[in-house]
């Protein structure tokens, strides 16, 4: 440990602030970044590629203002901009493209003030002539799958009405003919485009019900019509059958009671329609409109959800304040109070999993109280239910045990055929088999005869994830996918591997390529509505776990992949037109924002397309250079230290390192000058910082020790390559981050100071509080997940006093920030106060910064950015000897408080 610095280090970081002050701004005339240039950044979203990859959309989404959507032509110049684009859309044959676009925010808000509606406008473009057709009040839209119509919902004009229903347009795209038709509630195109589907819902119920239409002449026909209300439209696969819903609330009853309406032979003259109601159902139960009604996979049965019915609960009389109020938090509830509080929503939606039988008129219940979720098979052959009653109550290992049933759809008949499982891993495409890890071993389902094959004794492959550090069973790497010969493909840590299921038999897609270069490989489904993979023609994308290259490679089974694109850079958000030889994709490094580039499907000729942020050319910026180094426990590990705008080699630099669990997976990520609550790597560097990224492994129960071994490790190098000046050092961490900053400042006068978000720091009360997003407690996340402690407090009270910042609190030699919402959902801000607390006491350098009504991060922009004021401020003054700002030397007295100036930087 070092002792503490002498005063003369502050007068040495203020003339090192004066040298570094030239030697940024020599970059080519360019200037530090700070955050009054954060404004115009923008980030890139609403990407769509046509599907002949001729056009892509995207737009630029500024931390400030309204964003800029464009339709461009990869093939040309043509260009179309709006504003506040989104849910953008190609026609299946790329000829034309829809959006929606929103008003500006300072519209939209004046909007809101006045109580009105903010209404969005659909544009429809003809890319080959240009020509633009507008909805203004558009809720959605769809194509037809020929791509001859479009069908645009307007949003309701009434949203306090009791019905539902509002115009919907049909428009041909060949001869721009109009069709219109009043108070549509749903609707849904058939897979071939021939027909359209419709329910209506109007205002007294007056023609109520579910109608066909033909889209190429316009004419309708009813298929069933009353005055109960109609939702969950359905379309079987075939586009020859369809379900919907049809029922009302009876008085004084809770929930609806509807009937099932199935209507076949759409492709014959006439019509069948069966209505299922409450003669097939369980007593007491209804089918609900709260589940997503739907045909299964092979278009022989519907799928829906039933419910309990309920009397309508009774209107309390009085007045409020005479109403008792109390919550009964019992010993016997499966969840507590709290948990049950943030689910009341879902819990109300929840249904049980039933199918229903139009051949046989019946109506099979799936899921119950003590398995309440069932899953299909792609083929819809069997379900597959989780029971997990069992171990509801098994407070003495980790969470998410089940039992698995293979339930037979036709009948409800059960079988059990695994127990006490955490990790599934699905089932095949075509219904034969199913996947799950237990006790580190890959076991294969046999559906139909239920036999069990050890793959991983078979095939002599360890499939499990050996880099899952947490007290908890690991799980498998998982699965690439699964071929239509019947084999799956498994990830180890580095390869892909094709398995047999029913002889073990393997083929090595990546020729143990992976392996032997320590290049992970991973597959891209370029298709994610193919239900098989080919191997011989698969992109895998592929990263370097020490190089940190990135890009995509082709397969060639059982040899290495071939590269398409691969480099020192991180290259990702791949997509491939379906009907098209391209791509599109991002690259980018520290230096380069993630713009995105086009080239043909074989990677050739790549050119960049967009251009987001070109004011970066404005600024000095760093760069990034990977460290090795190796903990007091023999880890060899890594970090990404961003270096300096202006960096001279052998001079050393003020640093700030900032850590979280692994951090060096994000070398090459650019780092975005956004406002939220965490300090960025670009601002820090364009301003004279070395920032440094470590990565931390876990020993079990020890999550602080941990930590402060690798981060003390990586700094400690850092030192001894001669990058970081030793007496300037500081140290962020947020959240699981904060803990562990908070940790070290008890442990080391290594920093110059320190920073901590959002901390835990006393891990016995927070064992009992509850994480207030979930409502559940936080025990299970200290034993079994982050904590890493695999014991109660309990079992083992030293360790978690030992590994407790709050508990070393008299140890602390280093100034420290602690920043904390008063509404923080996930680490609770009397966390934050208890080490402010006991550090005032114990007469610590301790500031609270405390936003009132804040969450686990900052949501108020003019919050996040007096937060990012104030951390640099801080770090200015302690690692460069700048001056103190008043907050930092005497508060902000309550009584002042709103009163002073914001605060500013000093350069």
């Amino acid at each position: 440990m070092r002792l503490s610095r002498p005063m003369a280090a502050s007068l040495a970081a203020t003339l090192l602030v004066a040298l570094l002050a030239p030697a940024i701004a020599a970059q080519a005339g360019t200037r530090p970044l700070t955050l009054e240039d954060y404004g115009p950044w923008s980030r890139i979203n609403q990407v769509q590629l046509a599907p002949d990859g001729s056009w892509m959309t995207y737009a630029y989404s500024p931390n400030d203002g309204d964003a800029t959507f464009f339709v461009r032509s990869l093939d040309g110049s043509t260009v179309h901009e709006a504003m506040n684009g989104a849910s953008a859309e190609f026609s299946p044959d790329s000829r034309w493209v829809a959006y929606l676009t929103s008003p500006s925010e300072e519209e939209a808000d004046a909007s809101r003030e006045s109580g009105d509606p903010v209404r969005r406008t659909l544009h429809l473009t003809n890319l080959s002539t240009g020509q633009a057709y507008d909805v203004v009040g558009a809720a959605g839209f769809d194509f037809s799958d020929d791509a001859r119509f479009i069908a645009i919902q307007r949003a309701r004009t009434d949203t306090d009405a009791d019905h539902t229903g509002a115009d919907l347009l049909l428009r041909d795209l060949t001869n721009g003919s109009m069709l219109t038709f009043g108070n549509v509630a749903e609707y849904a195109f058939s897979d071939s485009g021939e027909h359209l589907a419709m329910v209506v819902d109007a205002a007294d119920r007056s023609g109520n019900g579910l109608y066909l239409i033909n889209p190429a002449d316009g004419r309708m026909r009813s298929l069933r019509v009353s005055d109960q209300r109609f939702e969950d439209l359905t379309w079987n696969a075939e586009g020859t059958a369809l379900a919907v819903l049809e029922g009302d609330t009876p008085d004084g009853m809770e929930q609806r009671a509807n009937s099932l309406v199935v209507v076949t032979a759409l492709d014959g003259a006439t019509p069948a329609v069966t209505v299922a109601g409450s003669a097939g159902l369980p007593a007491g139960f209804v089918i609900s409109e709260m589940a997503n009604t739907r045909w299964s996979d092979d278009d022989r049965s519907v799928v829906v959800g039933l419910k309990e019915q309920s009397e309508e609960a009774p209107k309390e009389e009085g007045d409020a304040d005479d109403r008792v109020n109390v919550d009964v938090w019992h010993w016997m509830d499966d969840d507590i109070q709290s948990r049950q509080m943030i689910t009341a929503n879902a819990d109300r939606r929840f249904t049980y999993t039933t199918i229903y039988n139009p051949d046989a008129d019946r109506f099979v219940r799936l899921a119950t109280e003590a398995m309440p979720r069932v899953d299909f098979t792609d083929d819809g052959r069997w379900a597959i239910g989780r029971r997990d009653e069992p171990y509801r109550w098994d407070y003495d290992s980790q969470d998410g045990r089940a039992d698995f049933v293979r339930l037979d759809p036709a009948t409800g008949q059960e079988r059990v055929f695994a127990t006490g499982v955490r990790n599934s891993m699905g089932s095949s495409p075509d219904g034969r088999w199913y996947l799950y890890v237990q006790d580190e071993v890959v076991y294969a389902v046999d559906l139909e005869s239920l036999e069990t094959t050890n793959l991983t004794a078979e095939t002599g492959i360890d499939f499990i994830n050996r880099e899952f550090d947490a007290v908890a069973e690991r799980p498998a790497n998982g699965v690439a996918g699964w071929t239509e010969d019947g084999r799956v493909l498994l990830y180890t840590r580095y390869d892909i591997f094709a398995v047999s299921p029913s002889d073990g038999s393997v083929e090595p897609i990546t020729g143990g390529a992976g392996a032997d270069r320590e290049i992970r490989y991973r597959v891209v489904r370029t298709d994610p509505d193919a239900e098989y993979v080919d191997p011989d023609s698969l992109i895998l994308a592929a990263y370097g776990e020490w190089t940190k290259q990135s890009g995509y490679m082709r397969a060639r089974p059982g040899r290495a992949p071939e590269p398409l694109l691969f480099g020192d850079e991180m290259i990702g958000g791949l997509r491939v037109a379906s009907d098209g030889d391209r791509v599109i994709f991002t690259r980018q490094t520290f230096e380069q924002f993630p713009d995105y580039w086009v080239a043909s499907a074989e990677f050739s000729s790549p050119r960049k397309v967009t251009d987001a942020n070109p004011q970066k050319q404005e600024f000095a910026w760093g760069r990034r250079v990977l460290v090795d180094y190796t903990d007091d426990r023999g880890n060899e590990l890594q970090a990404t230290l961003a270096l300096p705008a202006g960096y001279v080699e052998g001079e050393r630099y003020p640093m700030v390192v900032y850590f979280y669990e692994k951090m060096s997976q994000r070398h090459h990520e650019f780092s975005m000058p956004v406002y939220d609550d965490r300090p960025h790597m670009s601002t820090y560097a364009s301003n004279g910082y070395l920032v440094l990224m470590p990565d931390i492994v876990y020993d079990d129960g020890l999550p602080g020790m941990s930590a402060l071994d690798d981060v003390t490790a990586a700094t400690e190098r850092v030192i001894e390559l001669g990058y970081a000046d030793p007496d300037q050092i500081g140290l962020q961490g947020h959240s699981w981050g904060g803990y562990q900053s908070s940790f070290i400042v008890t442990q080391t006068d290594m920093f110059a100071a320190v920073v901590t978000g959002a901390p835990l720091t006393n891990l016995m009360s927070m064992y009992n509080i509850n994480y207030k997003s979930s409502g559940q407690g936080n025990g299970a996340i200290l034993e079994w997940s982050q904590g890493r402690f695999g014991v109660t407090p309990w079992d083992d009270f030293e360790m978690y006093r030992s590994q407790s910042p709050v508990h070393h609190a008299d140890q602390i030699a280093t100034p420290f920030l602690i920043l904390h919402g008063t509404e923080d959902g996930a680490v609770d801000w009397n966390q934050g106060l208890e080490f402010y607390n006991a550090a005032r006491r114990l007469g610590k350098e301790v500031i609270l910064l405390s936003y009132p009504g804040e969450p686990h991060h900052l949501a108020r922009e003019a919050n996040q950015k007096d937060f990012q004021t104030r951390m640099r401020q801080y770090f200015d003054h302690h690692l460069r000897g700048v001056e103190a700002p008043e907050w930092m030397t005497r508060g902000v007295p309550f009584l002042e408080k709103g009163r002073t100036a914001r605060p500013q930087i000093i350069s």
